[in-house]
């Protein structure tokens, strides 16, 4: 019997072992890793790279657009055929549609802090607008958008002065006021402004 061939295949068949049990181990730091990930962790890296997406909201409209801003439970979006910023929830988004590759990369992790913008909540950008008193759009879950001013923001609602969303807000031209709990906003499109 060759001693040193019996050798050399059982080293192998070690190192064989010893490789499948790595990769199994990386596999599953992989899997580990991808649970933690939050839809919020991957639009943050889709809003770097400036990947167009595909969003269907929960008031049944597809947007295509780009992901300019992302905060602690919103985004804003721009498209080329509408230079106005919509700031959508991210409780609103139904679905995302992306390119494989997009998919693919905004599995990393996002790099660096998420800064200032990445802190603000829903609310905290919606005070910023009623203080800066721009006209309005919101989208609800069900039914029709509502034009107007968002006179405060609470912790968990607005309340809106309904206008013409072209009309600055004069005591005149209010027709009326709503209070909307932010589960049921869909989006909030500025129409004064293209930018926080």
């Amino acid at each position: 019997m060759d001693w040193e061939h019996l050798f050399d295949d059982l080293e192998g068949q070690l190192a064989a072992e010893w490789e499948a049990e790595r990769a199994a181990l990386d596999a599953e730091s992989e899997r580990l890793r991808i649970s933690k990930l939050t839809l919020h962790d991957r639009l943050r890296v889709m809003a770097a790279s400036g990947s167009p997406v595909q969003l269907q909201l929960v008031d049944g409209s597809r947007r295509s657009a780009s992901v300019r801003a992302v905060g602690a439970d919103w985004i804003g979006i721009g498209s080329d055929d509408d230079s106005r910023l919509r700031i959508v929830p991210i409780p609103a988004i139904v679905s995302l549609g992306v390119d494989h590759g997009t998919l693919l990369s905004s599995l990393t992790a996002p790099t660096g802090e998420a800064g200032l913008r990445g802190r603000m909540s829903f609310g905290f950008v919606l005070r910023d607008i009623a203080r800066r008193r721009t006209p309005v759009t919101v989208g609800l879950g069900s039914g029709d958008p509502m034009h107007g001013s968002i006179d405060r923001a609470g912790a968990d609602h607005l309340d809106l002065a309904l206008h013409d969303a072209d009309e600055v807000r004069r005591a005149r031209a209010v027709r009326g006021f709503r209070s909307i709990p932010f589960t049921a906003v869909a989006w909030v499109r500025l129409e004064g402004a293209a930018d926080l």
